[in-house]
């Protein structure tokens, strides 16, 4: 069975034992599991059940595996040519890891 789930304007296709990273959000420390709501599509090899937007009654929950951790760093660099002007930025995106325990439809 698997699902495509949206959260943070992203849609992410899991299945159970999937391991992700979804972006940090306000939780409390002696929080173990994770539910997304916004279930889009659940499919199974019998039948797929597609929401409009969302199917009713279906969520997915996940264990949190790391609860806070940055990711690579993005680097961003503007030049303009002949005007001395140069800028570089960098970025490290926060993320808490998941691992996909079980979908209900």
């Amino acid at each position: 069975m698997y699902a495509v789930i949206e959260d943070s304007g992203q849609q992410f296709r899991v299945s159970e034992g999937d391991v992700l990273n979804v972006d940090l959000r306000d939780i409390t420390e002696d929080a173990t599991t994770l539910e997304f709501d916004r279930v889009l599509l659940v499919g199974s090899e019998d039948a797929t059940k597609v929401g409009t937007p969302y199917v009713d009654g279906a969520k997915v929950v996940a264990n949190i595996v790391e609860a806070e951790f940055k990711g690579k760093k993005v680097q961003h660099f503007t030049l303009r040519r002949r005007k001395a002007s140069k800028r570089k930025v960098g970025h490290r995106q926060r993320y808490i890891r998941v691992k996909i325990a079980k979908i209900e439809a």
